[in-house]
Order: C-alpha cells, then sequence, then structure tokens
C-alpha cells in the first residue's frame, strides 16, 4: 500500500476545501483540459506511492499469519489485479468526466458538513497510518544506536532509548509536513526509484540466504518454486496472529487500498488524466509495491523465522509460548540484509510515507478549524500522530488496521457511484446537496452509519472476518444509499427538472 495515505490530498495545496480557488490546483473547479496529464505522470506517481514504508511491515505479517506459497503468490498477483480493475472501471470513469476533486464532488452530493466528518474519518486514520511509519523508521534508528527494540507483544514503549527514537523521528518529520508539501513531494519522488532497487535486494539477499542454508538448486523456476513452497511460506501459522488463506491474500491485496479506489479517494488524482484508461498506471504501484516489495520484505522475515528453527507447526507453538517468536521490525531484517543501506531505506521509507500522511491529516483538520493556519494545524497533528507512535501495537497490527480504515471510506465510494451512475436512470437527481443548499443530507449520513454499523455486526457477531466484508458492504451502501434518495427526493425535486448525470464530457 502507499500510502499509504489518501491520494487525495495529493495535489491539493490550498488546505480548505470549501476555499475558493487560490491556486492553479482547481480544488473548486473541474480541471480544464490545458492542465491535464500524461499517461508518464501517472506512472511515476502510483509507483512512488506504493513502494513505501508500510510494504516493510505488511510483507513479514503475512509469514506470521501462515500463508502457502501458492496462496501468498497467486492471492497478490489475483488481488493486485482486481485493485488495478477498480481504479480503471470504478473511478477513473467519474474522475475523468466530472474532473473534480474528492472533496469538493462529495460536498455537491452531501453537503459542505458532511465533508467535514468525512474529514474527520480521514484525519484520524492518517494519524494512525503515519504513526505506524514513524515506528517503522524508528526501528532503523534503534538498530543504529543499539537500544531495546518493541517485541511482537509490546503494546507499550519498552525504552527510554525507543521513547527518545520515536519522538525524534516524530518531530522532524513534523516539521518538514508543516512547511508544505512541495519538498516533501520533490524528495519522495527522487527517493522513490532507490527504495525499489532496495526493496528488489531484499529479495535477493534473502533469497541467496535460503539457497545457501537449505543446498537447494536454484538453476530453473520449478527448483525456486519448491524452496518457496518448502522453506519460504510453510503455512505454519503462528498462535494469536491472523490466519490467511488464499482468499485473505486476495481481498487484502484487492482492498488494501480500497479508500483510493473503491473509495473514490483518487478522483482527485484521475481528474488530472487526459483518458479514463491513464488509471492502469496503478500497476506500476501494485506490482511494484504490492507484489514485489510485499514478497521481499516477507522473504527477509521468513528466513529469520527458518534461522531460529522454526519451520513446523510444533516448533512454532513451542516458541510462541516461550515468547520468543521473532519480531518482525523492519530495522533489524534490513540491517541484516543491507547493512547502513538498508537501515537508510528504512528511515527513508517510513520518512517518505508519514511526511505526506502528516501533511494531508493536516488539510483534513484544517477544513473542520479553516481558521487555525495550516502551519499549526500541522504541528498538532504531528504531535498526535508521534503520540501513537510510540505504542508499537498500532504497527504489529497493520494489516486489521488497514482493512479498517478501507472499510470506514468505503461507502462514500458506493454513494458516488450511484450518484453519477444509478440516481439519473430512476429519475432523481445527482448532487442532492448543491441542488437543494443543504449542508447536511440525510442519505449519505445514513447510509454511511447504517453501512458500518452493518459490517462491524457482521465482524463481531456474524464471525465474518474483517478482510471479507467491505464486499458485501459495498452493495449495501449502494442499495441503501438509492433508496434514502429516492425517499428524500420524492417531494423535493422538480418534476420539470430533467435529472441527469453530472457529466461534463465523456472521455
Amino acid at each position: 500500500m502507499s500510502h499509504t495515505s489518501d491520494s487525495s490530498a495529493t495535489q491539493d495545496t490550498s488546505g480548505v476545501v470549501g476555499g475558493e480557488v487560490t491556486s492553479g490546483e482547481y480544488e473548486r473547479t473541474p480541471v480544464p483540459t490545458k492542465a491535464r496529464l500524461g499517461f508518464k505522470s501517472f506512472i511515476g506517481m502510483y509507483a512512488g506511492e506504493h513502494a513505501a514504508g508500510t510494504e516493510l511491515m505488511i510483507g513479514p505479517l503475512f509469514v506470521l499469519a501462515g500463508v502457502a506459497a501458492f496462496d501468498v503468490v497467486i492471492g497478490l498477483l489475483v488481488g493486485n489485479l482486481l485493485a488495478v480493475l477498480s481504479w480503471l472501471f470504478l473511478t477513473a470513469p467519474i474522475g475523468t468526466r466530472v474532473r473534480l476533486t474528492l472533496y469538493r464532488h462529495l460536498e455537491k452530493i452531501a453537503g459542505r458538513h458532511t465533508v467535514i466528518l468525512y474529514n474527520l474519518a480521514n484525519g484520524v486514520s492518517f494519524c494512525f497510518l503515519a504513526g505506524a511509519m514513524i515506528t517503522i523508521s524508528a526501528t532503523a534508528v534503534g538498530v543504529w544506536f543499539g537500544f531495546p527494540l518493541p517485541t511482537l507483544s509490546d503494546l507499550l514503549p519498552n525504552s527510554l532509548g525507543w521513547v527518545l527514537s520515536v519522538i525524534g523521528v516524530g518531530v522532524v518529520i513534523t516539521v518538514v509536513a508543516a512547511y508544505g508539501y512541495r519538498f516533501v513531494s520533490w524528495f519522495a519522488n527522487i527517493a522513490a526509484p532507490w527504495m525499489v532497487l532496495m526493496f528488489l535486494g531484499f529479495g535477493i539477499v534473502s533469497l541467496k540466504w535460503f539457497i545457501d542454508a537449505t543446498g537447494a538448486e536454484a538453476s530453473s523456476l520449478s527448483d525456486l518454486w519448491t524452496l518457496a513452497d518448502t522453506a519460504i511460506w510453510t503455512g505454519v501459522e503462528v498462535p494469536g496472529q491472523p490466519s490467511f488463506s488464499i482468499w485473505h491474500v486476495i481481498f487484502f491485496a484487492w482492498f488494501a487500498n480500497m479508500a483510493m479506489h473503491v473509495g473514490m479517494s483518487d478522483l482527485t488524482v484521475l481528474r488530472f488524466a487526459r483518458k479514463s484508461w491513464y488509471s492502469i498506471a496503478s500497476a506500476a504501484g501494485m506490482y511494484v509495491g504490492h507484489f514485489m516489495a510485499w514478497l521481499a520484505a516477507s522473504m527477509l522475515f521468513a528466513f529469520q523465522m527458518y534461522d531460529a528453527g522454526l519451520t513446523s507447526e510444533a516448533a512454532v507453538i513451542a516458541a510462541s509460548e516461550a515468547g520468543q517468536i521473532p519480531t518482525p521490525l523492519p530495522g533489524p531484517l534490513a540491517d541484516q540484509a543491507l547493512g547502513i543501506a538498508g537501515l537508510i531505506c528504512v528511515i527513508i521509507a517510513g520518512w517518505t510515507t508519514a511526511n505526506p500522511t502528516i501533511y494531508r491529516a493536516g488539510l483534513a483538520f484544517q477544513a473542520i478549524v479553516p481558521n487555525v493556519s495550516r502551519f499549526k494545524v500541522t504541528i498538532g497533528t504531528g504531535i498526535l500522530t508521534t503520540t501513537v507512535a510510540l505504542f508499537p501495537g498500532v504497527a504489529m497490527q497493520l494489516l486489521d488496521f488497514v482493512a479498517l480504515y478501507g472499510l470506514l471510506l468505503m461507502p462514500v465510494g458506493a454513494m458516488i457511484f450511484i450518484d453519477y451512475w444509478v440516481l439519473p436512470k430512476l429519475g432523481l437527481k445527482s448532487f442532492y446537496a448543491e441542488y437543494t443548499g443543504q449542508q447536511f443530507t440525510l442519505p449519505v449520513i445514513a447510509t454511511w452509519l447504517i453501512t458500518l454499523a452493518i459490517c462491524l455486526f457482521m465482524v463481531q457477531f456474524a464471525g465474518i472476518e474483517i478482510f471479507f466484508v467491505a464486499l458485501p458492504g459495498w452493495f449495501i451502501a449502494a442499495g441503501l444509499f438509492a433508496l434514502l434518495s429516492f425517499i428524500a427526493q420524492r417531494k423535493r425535486v422538480d418534476p420539470s427538472a430533467a435529472p441527469s448525470s453530472p457529466t461534463l464530457e465523456t472521455s
């Protein structure tokens, strides 16, 4: 994942959703022809966004979840393809027709005050995501200075060195974010190609370790697959960790960036695309970051498990009961593989992800308190994020958090889809809040809350894992929004006004 992070703020430099256009970013108006970008711009953007600090944490968590070789390789191939298709068929067609930011688009559908609620949810989620990235960078600092690092079971800070490291990294990241996105973006674009090569290096080094340790042949793809199946991803589960099948991998890869494609956050990015099909550039991010980088990081930790003799279910259970399961910390893993270069990669990978994420969280919060400067809001956001980073349990539960984050924003994407494609066909009005001048619209708020309540009920009481509830949740949100829109509009919409989609072009 990128960012991870929400791409919806990438192009937004004003920081105030409700303000007028004060820059060349077209925050309140459709992107004109002269400002649209070519295909290469999106390849670079998606590759850079999705090969970042989170990859160093997510890869090892697959090993802890007990994935088998077939499950992780085929699951990631299929899941990432579904993610690319979601960008291609859900987000891009609307983004390149209406050409508005997500925030402006949602404001027209749901009203200004609803956008504020959305920003609050987004901002808090960003703080937790950026906090995990600060945690990742701090693990590399810990290796450098030699203080104790958190273990897999640590939820609270475990040493003064850890606290000072997190605070130091958090201060640097927050100050840079507060001074603006342009430097952050420039630095990330410079660092991204190097980080991709470093991820590839992690995979090559760890593969050599496995070949040397096992004495396996590596003269053909068949030999490599046998090695992967018998020594790297063996399917041995660690007690107390999620248990992943191929379906878990598919749905996690598909929905790791659900907020961006199914949730429509990348309307803000793709509104600049000259053609809708440019969204296939997302494959650069999915198969460089969410395939190659996840597998490479996974292999690093898999060798740590192998080297500790944890190759059977009995050995893993015994080690778990004794509290001896290795901790998947990016710093030590990278140091073991590539030394100082690996540590620098971890620090930069965490930094280049946390920096724009804190910046975006600051924008989201400033939209709630527009009278406070973006600088001050971003500093406050950085303090909150650094506080989150002090607790290593946040990063250790990153798989669940990513799923929850996407679930939180998924209903918004379903409502945008229905508003654009379906409501006019039902004789209803798109952009209903703009039509009526409402600041809140009941169909949107009710759909959002009811959908989330149903999904969380399915997780808590129906035994459905969080990775699987987003897909039925999307259809629940879509049906609810269509029904509630019909109820709300039947007396307020002028029958003589022909409903129509807010289509500005047919690119």
